[in-house]
């Protein structure tokens, strides 16, 4: 990240970059393209190989399986060993990313983020007129596995810096720290490391044909017990080699690490890339004792269930007018269809991939005050409710693929409340979260707008996205 670089602010790719590589377990080669995308996109994942082109999204809720890396699914789709696509995204200081494959398993090139970062790196960031969205850790969360020993805990801090400590009661890893004190120092102290195994580990995956695309050179093979000859000579077939060895150190070929504490700084990297999941971006400082991925992945629900619970996503908005507006009308006119006298929100404030929050200005010459309660103004409820669908249009648009190729049609109102009246001089807050991932088009929604510090109007809204022809 250079000096100009501003952590407050969302970033996505300048343009987009593609790398190929084995899948470490599948065995299959995948081609693997990083795409810009709009602010409050997130980490996205596209299988463009499989019919309908299904969408995975970077969430802690859709993991199924942490046995050997990873593992998302979703709408019928799986994606498989994504943390170290994913801490090289957050090590580069990426928000929003659409990651297309035409395949089920990330590449895993070296057995790190670093091919990630050089490519992340060549193409380059833009910053997007959009407000990062941290979430400040106020008080300690901690999660414990008593069977595996494993202890995390996210505390108090001024910026995202994480502590890992490992320790495998093994004599030639014996017990390691590693520390990151600025996401700034990923790329050059964490994003090289490259995953590791024991080798008896590695025998029992061999055994089980579960590690087809592996490599000695993906991956630091830890020598834990007397090796034969004849185990020797099986390895060294298995990777396709006339031969392999253990002279020193007690690392399969004789390997020269990266760094001397390099499995733990991997321990730190798989953290970054698993706390990607928990789908906002943190400040706190995360101390992790033996993490692996299923504890890492537990960790993120617990995050991510402690922001939404604190986050108090139905208070009242802060509207400061000084604010630079993520979306002007100018801009919002460029994403919806709809113009004067019919576009009724004047500008977005904030926007993530789960809410958003929209401004319209009420003013005494609105052209339905003209006939609406002439001499007692008062702004239809119906508008009201269109002035909030207008809004979550924006929201559900910025959400897709390709952003502002889609209109949305409603489907449904329900459970419609009108509190106060609008009037002029009146500011309407406007905020509409999502109620369910988007699926198939189908957009749901919960909006409620307020003046001042009171709800005047409420609904649950649902309705479609249509790609335009």
């Amino acid at each position: 990240m250079d000096a100009t670089f501003n952590p407050d602010k969302q970033h996505t790719l300048n343009q987009a970059i593609s790398i190929s590589g084995t899948g470490l377990h599948t065995g299959i080669n995948v081609d693997m393209t990083l795409s810009p995308a709009n602010a409050g996109f997130g980490f996205q994942f596209q299988r463009i190989d499989l019919a309908g082109r299904p969408m995975i999204k970077a969430d802690c809720d859709l993991v199924t399986d942490t046995s050997r890396g990873t593992t998302l699914e979703d709408n019928g789709a799986k994606i498989s060993t994504v943390e170290h696509i994913l801490a090289a995204l957050v090590g580069m200081g990426v928000d929003n990313c659409l990651i297309e494959l035409n395949g089920p398993e990330i590449p895993i090139i070296d057995g790190s983020s670093e091919p990630f970062v050089e490519i992340i790196e060549e193409t380059g960031l833009i910053e997007q007129d959009a407000a990062k969205a941290w979430y400040s850790i106020d008080n300690n969360i901690t999660y414990y596995d008593e069977k595996k020993r494993v202890e995390m805990t996210a505390m108090p801090a001024l910026e995202y810096k994480v502590t890992t400590l490992i320790d495998f009661n093994s004599p030639v890893l014996g017990t390691q720290h590693a520390g990151l004190k600025t996401i700034q120092d990923f790329k050059t102290e964490i994003a090289p490391c490259r995953t590791f195994c024991f080798l008896h580990e590695l025998e029992m995956l061999l055994d089980n044909n579960l590690i087809k695309g592996g490599d000695i050179n993906n991956a630091i093979v830890i020598v834990d017990k007397k090796v034969t000859k004849e185990e020797m000579s099986r390895l060294a077939k298995a990777f396709g080699r006339d031969n392999m060895e253990i002279k020193s150190g007690g690392y399969l070929n004789n390997l020269e690490l990266r760094f001397p504490n390099e499995p733990a700084r991997h321990k730190l990297l798989d953290v970054i890339g698993d706390l990607a999941l928990v789908g906002y971006p943190i400040k706190g400082h995360v101390i992790a004792s033996r993490p692996g991925h299923s504890t890492n992945v537990e960790f993120a629900k617990k995050i991510k269930q402690y922001i939404r619970k604190n986050k108090h996503v139905r208070n009242t908005p802060v509207y400061d007018p000084n604010q630079q507006p993520i979306f002007s009308s100018q801009q919002i006119e460029k994403t919806l269809p709809h113009r004067y006298p019919f576009l009724l929100v004047d500008k977005i404030i904030e926007l993530t991939d789960k809410y958003i929050v929209g401004i319209k200005n009420v003013t005494f010459n609105e052209p339905f005050f003209v006939g609406h309660f002439p001499g007692n103004p008062i702004m239809p409820g119906v508008l009201q409710v269109e002035a909030l669908a207008q809004t979550g249009g924006i929201l559900a648009i910025n959400a897709m693929a390709g952003g502002g190729q889609y209109d949305t049609y409603f489907l449904k109102i329900d459970n419609c409340k009108f509190k106060q009246k609008v009037v002029p001089g009146d500011t309407m807050v406007m905020k509409m979260e999502l109620l369910n991932p988007i699926r198939r088009g189908i957009v749901e929604m919960r909006g409620t707008v307020f003046v001042g510090n009171k709800v005047v109007t409420e609904a649950d809204l649902m309705a479609q996205l249509v790609k335009r022809s």
